[in-house]
């Protein structure tokens, strides 16, 4: 979005943090003055915050709520994005009893989550549901696989889980989890005295130990559900129906991530539905998509990430809505000339320019916004639907039967809407080489109108919107057109709308060659990554957000 950045990072990671700085400077991959990183106090920095800023914070839910009171935020109405508390859920469905493949996943995910990082992610699980007549299985299934997990000195092979951040976050975790026990039985785990290890001082060192709590009653004692341990420590929790169990979910008042392991699809349209207004990303996992997971705690940048209610109810990456998220969107009214001349994107009832010359013939630089050809006509016949049948293998009824077709909903014959593209094509295509590389895509297909025997089309071909891409070592200079394409019969209704995209040469390069290999590198980049964030924007509407499948 092309926002500059100040970064302060917590005390006690501020080292790390600050050799990450210091790695994106030296990267020069961001201009100058776009990312300034201040280590210690951050003085005053609050009180200089305009209308025009953002503020960004991850940490406790209390810390938020102070600096989101802070007297410039509330008087500039700042944007103010949170990620706090969470206490993240893990599900194990009633049908994943033992011996299955979705209870050895689960149980091996809740042990991973406990010790990746010690335990130390935002992400990580906290409360964990089990059916109440697999709750021993659980247990002893966790405790034998935290048994194996060996701490100490990270940087040696056999460690699977290091210290803590520092020994204030050791007294943190040790004050939350004196909290929790106070309503849970501690069954693996304990003191730090009690831990064995590997390559470590624990005088020295900030290590807490894995700590498995269980919690009989959670819908009575309610800590495992307010406190969060921000360490390698878990609470399991049994349920006895389905219902409970997505109550029980709830009862974390909001937060970032949810997972279920379940076979049945039924059990995860329940709980997803159940719960998702509670959480801002759900993970469900059975034997066929294990491979490919990326985990409980592994949000993807393709993915929202943040949650509602105590996990701050902020909101971050998602693709590109991680952009817009540090943007304004701004309605513009007018005329649609008057809006096409503000956004550069033609709209319907915009002006339109013709010209003698094909718009084809043009390279991408003299194409202007609203640039118009108005085709001759064609007719269909007959023998155009069944010579399109025979060579597309499309004999549906519609088209070749007419005792079918007079019963339907069409009422006689129709030609094929793949033929009414094809012939489209036909009309407003200049078939002589020239400044178009190639066509490289179709989107917003609609079929309006049925087209029938005897009726008689054009096509109106509008130049709607223009992006440069940008140069690639060995590839042509161009840029993609997206046209608007009106398809209408011999009354002027429209009997098929949609948006074809071209690539065009730049004028440029018009004294460069299109070989094959250089025309394929260019059809491989794909052209919505070439779209900038403010044409997104003004394409987007509420809620569109890339989906991906893990």
């Amino acid at each position: 979005a092309g926002v500059p950045t100040i970064a302060k990072p917590a005390t006690v990671t501020s080292y790390l943090a600050e050799a990450v700085a210091r790695e994106m400077v030296a990267s020069a991959l961001l201009p100058a003055g776009t990312f300034q990183f201040i280590c210690g106090g951050a003085g005053d920095l609050l009180d200089h915050l305009t209308m025009q800023d953002s503020v960004a914070f991850t940490g406790s839910a209390s810390t938020a709520l102070m600096l989101r009171g802070s007297k410039r935020i509330l008087e500039n109405s700042v944007r103010f994005n949170t990620e706090a508390d969470s206490l993240n859920y893990s599900m194990l469905g009633p049908d994943a009893e033992p011996g299955t493949a979705e209870f050895d996943l689960f149980v091996k995910e809740v042990a991973k989550e406990m010790t990746v990082k010690a335990g130390q992610k935002c992400t990580a699980i906290r409360r964990t549901f089990v059916p109440e007549s697999m709750t021993d299985a659980v247990i002893e299934a966790l405790k034998k696989r935290l048994a194996g997990v060996k701490v100490g000195d990270p940087s040696r092979d056999d460690v699977r889980m290091g210290p803590l951040a520092g020994k204030g976050q050791v007294t943190e975790v040790e004050r939350s989890v004196e909290r929790l026990r106070g309503a849970t039985e501690l069954v693996y785990g304990g003191g730090r005295d009690s831990m064995q290890l590997v390559g470590a001082d624990a005088e020295r060192g900030a290590f807490f130990p894995t700590t498995l709590l269980y919690n009989d009653a959670p819908f009575q004692r309610n800590e495992p559900h307010d406190v969060e341990a921000f360490g390698p420590v878990n609470t399991v929790m049994p349920y006895r129906t389905l219902d409970e169990a997505i109550e029980l979910a709830k009862l974390g008042k909001g937060s970032l991530v949810g997972s279920l392991f379940t076979a049945s699809d039924t059990t995860a349209r329940t709980v997803a539905l159940g719960t998702a207004a509670y959480h801002g990303r759900l993970m469900i996992v059975n034997r066929h998509s294990a491979k490919e997971s990326t985990g409980h705690g592994s949000p993807l940048p393709h993915l929202v990430h943040g949650g509602p209610g105590r996990a701050g109810g902020g909101e971050e990456m998602g693709g590109v809505r991680g952009v817009l998220h540090y943007m304004q969107r701004t309605a513009i009214q007018g005329s649609p000339t008057t809006v096409a001349a503000v956004t550069r994107e033609w709209s319907k009832g915009a002006s339109e320019r013709h010209d003698r010359v094909h718009p084809f013939r043009k390279y991408f630089e003299e194409l202007e916004i609203g640039e118009t050809l108005l085709t001759h006509r064609r007719t269909v016949t007959e023998s155009d639907i069944v010579a399109f049948a025979g060579i597309s293998g499309d004999f549906f009824y519609a088209h070749m039967d007419d005792v079918a077709a007079r019963e339907s909903l069409f009422e006689k014959r129709v030609a094929h809407g793949y033929f009414v593209l094809a012939a489209a094509a036909g009309l407003f295509v200049d078939p002589a080489p020239g400044p178009v590389l190639a066509n490289y895509g179709l989107e917003g297909l609609r079929f309006v109108k049925p087209v029938y025997i005897g009726d008689t089309i054009r096509v109106r071909l509008t130049c709607k919107q223009k992006t440069e891409k940008e140069d690639r070592e060995g590839q042509v200079p161009q840029g993609v057109v997206h046209w608007d394409v009106e398809v209408t019969n011999q009354d002027g209704d429209p009997v098929a709308v949609y948006t074809i995209l071209t690539l065009v040469r730049q004028k440029r390069g018009a004294h460069l060659p299109s070989s094959p290999n250089l025309l394929a590198a260019a059809m491989a980049a794909e052209a919505p990554a070439e779209v900038t964030p403010a044409e997104r924007m003004a394409r987007t509407e509420p809620g569109d957000a890339p989906v991906r499948v893990s």
